[in-house]
Parts: C-alpha cells; sequence; structure tokens
C-alpha cells in the first residue's frame, strides 16, 4: 500500500471528515476524497462509512487505523532517536499554548530558556483551540484542562484563578459594586462565544448576571474573544471584567472587585505524546517549564 495515501487515511480517520483532514493535511477536499477512494479501490475493501454528519470506520478501516497508527508512533520514536545521537538538545521544537498562558506567562520565560539551550529553535503557536499532538501539530501543549487521550503524558505546571477587576477610573465613575447583585448595574467584560472548550468556564460572570434584573438603560455585557482584550477593554474602563489573577497581577492599575466572590479555578497541565518521551528536547523544555511553575507566585 502507498504510504502518502495511509497517511490521509490516518489523518482522515482521526479528523473524521475530508475537510478536516485536508486543512491539516494542506490539501484539498477533493484531493483527500479521490486518495481515499484510491486506497479502498486498491484494497478492494470500503475502510469509511460515509453519512451526512461525517465519516466513521468500518471494521476494516478500524483495522488499518490502528495498525498505521503502530507505525507512525514506531516512526516518531526512531526520528527522535535519530536526534538524540548528539548529547546537546538541539533541533526545532514546537509548543502551543492559550493566548493568555502563552502570552503572559510563556513568553516572558522563553529568553531565559533560549540562553540555556541555543541550539533549539522554537515556533510557539499562541491558540485557544487544541491542536492534535497524535498528528505531531504540535510537540508540547500548555492546556488548561488535563488529556483524556491514553497516549498522552501530562503534568501538572500550576492552576489559575479567576477575579473581577476594573479600574479605579472606572469605579470612581460608575460606582463600587457592594453586593453581587450590583453588577446588574456595570458593563461585564467577557469571553466572546468563539471562546474554546477548554475555557468556556470563565464566562462564569455573565452566567451568574445574566439571572439579575438589570435597571431600565444600565448594565450591559461586551464580548471578546481572547483575554488581551479583555485586559485592554478593561484597562481602559470600559467595564468590569473577569479575568486570570497572574494577569491582573502585573497591572497594578486594576482593582479586584468583590474579591470574596471566587471565580473558577484551572489546572495548567503540559503535555506531550508519549512518542516524544525519550526526546531530548522535549525533557530540557518540560524540565525547564517544571522549575519555572514551582518558583512562580502571582
Amino acid at each position: 500500500m502507498d504510504w502518502d495515501k495511509l497517511r490521509i487515511f490516518h489523518a482522515v480517520a482521526s479528523a473524521g471528515s475530508f475537510t478536516h483532514a485536508g486543512q491539516m493535511l494542506a490539501l484539498s477536499q477533493s484531493a483527500v476524497s479521490r486518495q481515499i477512494s484510491a486506497l479502498e479501490e486498491e484494497i478492494t475493501t470500503p475502510l469509511f462509512q460515509r453519512h451526512a454528519r461525517g465519516l466513521t470506520l468500518t471494521d476494516e478501516g478500524e483495522m488499518l487505523y490502528a495498525a498505521v497508527s503502530d507505525v507512525l508512533t514506531r516512526l516518531a520514536q526512531a526520528e527522535e532517536a535519530l536526534k538524540n545521537v548528539r548529547e546537546a538538545p538541539r533541533g526545532t521544537l514546537k509548543v502551543t499554548a492559550s493566548n493568555g498562558i502563552g502570552t503572559y506567562w510563556l513568553v516572558p520565560r522563553l529568553c531565559k530558556f533560549l540562553t540555556e539551550y541555543p541550539e533549539i529553535e522554537l515556533h510557539l503557536v499562541m491558540e485557544d483551540r487544541e491542536l492534535d499532538l497524535a498528528q505531531r501539530e504540535a510537540d508540547l501543549a500548555i492546556r488548561m484542562r488535563a488529556p483524556v487521550q491514553a497516549d498522552l503524558i501530562q503534568r501538572k505546571l500550576f492552576t489559575v484563578h479567576y477575579h473581577i477587576y476594573a479600574t479605579k477610573e472606572y469605579l470612581d465613575a460608575c460606582g463600587v459594586p457592594e453586593t453581587f447583585e450590583d453588577l446588574a448595574r456595570h458593563t461585564i467584560i467577557a469571553y466572546g462565544e468563539t471562546a474554546a472548550p477548554e475555557i468556556r468556564e470563565v464566562n462564569w460572570l455573565i452566567e451568574q448576571t445574566r439571572r439579575l434584573t438589570r435597571p431600565l438603560g444600565k448594565g450591559r455585557t461586551v464580548r471578546i474573544n481572547n483575554v488581551t482584550g479583555i485586559l485592554g477593554a478593561a484597562q481602559s474602563g470600559l467595564g468590569i471584567a473577569a479575568m486570570p489573577d497572574y494577569v491582573a497581577a502585573e497591572h497594578s492599575e486594576l482593582i479586584r472587585v468583590l474579591p470574596e466572590i471566587p471565580g473558577p479555578s484551572f489546572d495548567v497541565h503540559l503535555v506531550y505524546a508519549d512518542a516524544l518521551r525519550q526526546s531530548k528536547r522535549v525533557g530540557a523544555f518540560r524540565d525547564f517549564l517544571v522549575r519555572e511553575a514551582k518558583e512562580w507566585r502571582y
């Protein structure tokens, strides 16, 4: 069987659709579909059941998927073994993190890491969606929830807490809320509806204030789809925002509002594929982040 077709088959099986697989592989949906049809003709066996909601593997498809997954894992392990022949960690390391963790916690520490490991070329992808580590979309991920896949290694780094913040200028102009019900009179800044699944719970403030009766002409909600925008809006005096303490702690102009009301908290995990367990680059970055997390206090 042609390896290129098998690689495309594995991507389709993982993604559950020709379109999503094409996006991962930088191929058109029609090109992916043709390759799968050619593979099915080559082995004279249907690999997918096609239906309106997507694709599911046939029994034969499940067998082939398991075999190809095993080959990909072995290839990744062989690749890492070859890269580890030299003593010093070197080569490209692709790391993904959410916009908040990436911008406000990880980036300020990267200079120290790259000074310690000058032969590592770091690629950082900051997105709130989860990249597929099994498909090697990234080597490591920093995630705000633990993974459920069995083939991923995880290590808790620290816990993120959320509270409510606003500037003194805003509070002077609009009043300081003394009870949760007082928030009905204020502008609430929160994540947009496109927030990734792992951070949806941070909109707890919207869910709670929705139940409040807002006085006529007072109170509103402004949605922004990332923490940088939320921070900027709060700094400008637009309203009251729920944001991570580690972000607000770096900005003395922000005052915690209703400090007795706890927001959600998230355990932040470092995650990577089991196939990279022996990678010196991954090990160096893992150990560095674990040290940084132990020393960090906000």
